[in-house]
């Protein structure tokens, strides 16, 4: 399995050799550049490519948000984790919905980075402190399959019809939509249907 390439950017280079030491000692991550402000963030970012990078949201020359925003047009691939010392929702917000994959206070650092470069570079969504209504759920958390199942639960069918469409067994179908009501935290099939058709994911 090929390694998770991360790039840190951060102001300190203290905080930065701090998190290579914590980085270096994982199997599977390896830090292929530093950044020590948000010009330089976004110039590596463009040319190594990185899985991940560690984005500080203080930083000189081009704040974080603003480095954040030109990371994902230069390269959308690279999932971008903040780190901040704000714990306010606002913040929090405003960093998903810039393009950020993942959210984590630098307090926490030494506990959960490992963890957070993981998840994120797994295309999940990661957010410390854990603020389930700031965060984009639902539908992306979802698998493709999820998502199929969901979207033909949603236009009427029984599980018995979802198996003979998608050939799968009625068992089969019958987990994916205990995982999916799960996952969104919802307790009935109209539930479910409500939120496929709020989400788009449905038409009616």
């Amino acid at each position: 399995m090929k390694p998770i390439r991360v790039l840190l950017a951060d102001d300190h280079g203290l905080v930065r050799r701090g998190f290579r030491r914590l980085l270096e000692d994982e199997a599977g991550i390896v830090v292929v550049g530093e950044a020590s402000d948000g010009l330089e963030a976004v110039a590596l970012t463009e040319e190594l490519k990185p899985d991940v990078i560690v984005l500080d949201l203080s930083m000189p020359k081009l704040d974080g948000m603003a480095a954040m925003g030109e990371i994902r047009r230069k390269a959308p691939a690279t999932a971008v984790l903040v780190l901040s010392m704000h714990e306010g929702a606002a913040y929090i917000r405003n960093a998903f919905d810039t393009g950020a994959r993942g959210y984590l206070l630098k307090n926490a650092v030494d506990v959960d980075l490992v963890s957070a470069i993981r998840t994120v570079a797994g295309g999940r969504l990661y957010n410390n402190p854990p603020r389930d209504e700031l965060v984009p759920g639902g539908e992306r958390q979802l698998t493709a399959r999820e998502k199929q199942v969901l979207q033909l639960i949603a236009q009427g069918n029984s599980n018995k019809e979802i198996a003979a469409l998608l050939g799968l067994s009625v068992n089969t179908v019958a987990v994916h939509r205990a995982n999916v009501m799960e996952t969104l935290n919802v307790h009935k099939t109209a539930e479910l249907v409500v939120y496929a058709i709020r989400k788009g994911l449905v038409a009616f």
